[in-house]
């Protein structure tokens, strides 16, 4: 019988992120970090694999990452600086914070704050 395992693409697809998210959380969060990526259950030819099973655990690993708001509780200082702008720019709360999610995803090599940072730049520019 066949065994089938989720590669990044598969995890990126499930987690509607890219595969270059997938392969960055990887590298930026190691199994000596403080929260590290879920090791893989098989790595065939240099390729990880993880059981289809453990995308729950995967997922709780995403929601707990630095900036994802896991802890509840009043925004940082960053976003809520980002959301003066993007109101000052007719974004409703719930489509800025759509839209940051999206960039935090798109680009996991930069903080919350950063992302924050560099879409406040953009709109002066």
């Amino acid at each position: 019988m066949t065994e089938h395992y989720l590669g990044g693409i598969g995890i990126a697809e499930a987690l509607g992120v890219s595969r270059h998210a997938v392969h960055k959380w990887r590298s930026r969060y190691p199994s000596d970090s403080t929260h590290p990526f879920p090791e893989p259950d098989v790595e065939i030819d240099g390729v990880p694999g993880w059981r289809a099973d453990r995308l729950a655990e995967i997922v709780r690993w995403r929601n707990g990452l630095p900036g994802r708001g896991a802890g509840g509780g009043r925004p940082s200082a960053a976003r809520q600086e980002y959301l003066r702008h993007a109101a000052a720019r007719g974004l409703e709360r719930g489509e800025a914070l759509r839209a940051l999610l999206a960039f935090t995803e798109e680009f996991p090599e930069m903080t919350e704050p950063e992302v924050c940072a560099w879409l406040i730049e953009k709109w002066r520019d």
